[in-house]
């Protein structure tokens, strides 16, 4: 699949906003801790992928009914959903000069009861855009940081209507991130996150 800027503005995917808070504290704390232990932009990547996807637990999988959406929030709280998750590594990566976009899937929820828009990022290397998904690994999901080939969580089946949305935003997709700041607890955002962009 070829993936598709929104804009051709590379700076876009630099920029820090409300949601992707790498100015703040918070964020410049935890990127300058990773960043004391890595060799270079590559291993800063994979450092803050890992930390990301290691360390703050998928809430859903902790049983945790709090809702984030803000980068510095869900570093702060150690808690998030796939793109409360994936709005915490954007940030980290933009803190060190990674342009790093938000990507999306729309997949089947586990039983099969309906679909979910799943949140991811891609990050910029050697002039081509790699997809990378920090939700959390737990038993069947075996995601890793990687530019040689995608090791996501899920790879969409097309004969269940599942996909892959080409599209790489800058900023989080609208109408995520509107469930995601009225939710007010997990339960609730499970009845309103988009089930297709």
């Amino acid at each position: 699949m070829e993936l598709i800027q929104e804009t051709p503005d590379l700076s876009a995917y630099l920029a820090a906003d409300e949601v992707i808070d790498h100015e703040h504290p918070v964020v410049r704390e935890a990127a300058a801790h990773l960043a004391k232990g890595a060799a270079d932009s590559y291993a800063y990547a994979q450092a803050a992928y890992e930390f990301v996807r290691d360390t703050i637990p998928h809430s859903q999988d902790a049983g945790d009914l709090r809702v984030t959406w803000r980068a510095s929030d869900v570093l702060e709280r150690r808690t998030g959903i796939c793109h409360a998750k994936a709005h915490a590594l954007a940030a980290l990566l933009r803190a060190e000069d990674i342009p790093t976009a938000l990507c999306y899937q729309s997949l089947l929820h586990d039983d099969g009861s309906g679909r979910a828009v799943h949140g991811l990022v891609a990050v910029r290397f050697n002039g081509a855009w790699h997809r990378q998904d920090c939700r959390g690994n737990k038993p069947g999901v075996d995601a890793r940081f990687s530019l040689d080939g995608e090791r996501l969580a899920w790879i969409p089946d097309p004969e269940s209507s599942e996909m892959d949305y080409p599209v790489l935003y800058a900023e989080p997709h609208p109408a995520v991130l509107r469930a995601l700041r009225e939710a007010p607890d997990r339960p609730s955002l499970w009845k309103t996150l988009p089930t297709a962009l």
